[in-house]
């Protein structure tokens, strides 16, 4: 079965290990771009939504605060599941935690939301991005919405000393094939802890 990325759970562990999230390239202290795509999908609080490469993003905290009660959160490393847990503290048991590689994982259930920033762009592979397809079409059933944020062309070219595939918008839309009905597609800039600019695209879309 394929892999998320190259070097599978023993790189993710080290790569979150050694780093405080806060200064994480990946780190925004807030996920408003994921949130105003949410709001644009008319996403509600009784769905039920998956953030997949959940790390140790804050997306889980702010759904809660928004009054989300079925919320999982997906990552191929415990250290990270772990510090997101920290973060959340006694509300961490308001979330379901799941350690698995996204691409051998069998989703248990379906969801109405599938929340992706920076999982796509890691699978450089076409056999990859196929068995990520399945899964969307496994896991969410018609109406479901999905939020999904990768590097845009003119983004970096590596990310967490692994190469990415970059993507424009049109580009994105067609991987994703013909069974989404594409609402929302825009370009964000993430501001890194450490000052430098990453072009990202989000793409949200309802299945039909």
């Amino acid at each position: 079965m394929a892999k998320v990325v190259t070097g599978g759970v023993a790189h993710w562990e080290s790569v979150h290990g050694r780093w405080d999230p806060a200064v994480a390239s990946w780190y925004e202290p807030d996920p408003v771009m994921s949130l105003q795509v949410l709001d644009e999908l008319g996403v509600g609080t009784g769905e039920a939504v998956i953030d997949v490469g959940a790390g140790a993003s804050g997306i889980a905290a702010a759904l809660l605060d928004r009054g989300f009660y079925d919320v999982t959160a997906l990552d191929i490393s415990m250290a990270a599941l772990q510090k997101a847990r920290e973060r959340l503290g006694p509300r961490a048991d308001e979330v379901r935690w799941i350690e698995a590689d996204l691409l051998a994982w069998t989703p248990p259930r379906q969801f109405q939301v599938w929340h992706d920033r920076a999982v796509f762009h890691f699978l450089t592979e076409q056999r990859q991005r196929r068995r990520y397809r399945e899964l969307l079409a496994d896991a969410l059933p018609s109406g479901a919405a999905l939020v999904m944020a990768t590097f845009a062309a003119d983004g970096p070219a590596q990310c967490s000393g692994l190469p990415v595939q970059r993507w424009d918008a049109a580009a994105l839309i067609a991987e994703l094939g013909p069974r989404w009905d594409v609402r929302v597609c825009r370009r964000a800039e993430h501001h890194t802890p450490a000052g430098a600019i990453q072009p990202f695209v989000y793409v949200g879309a309802r299945r039909p």
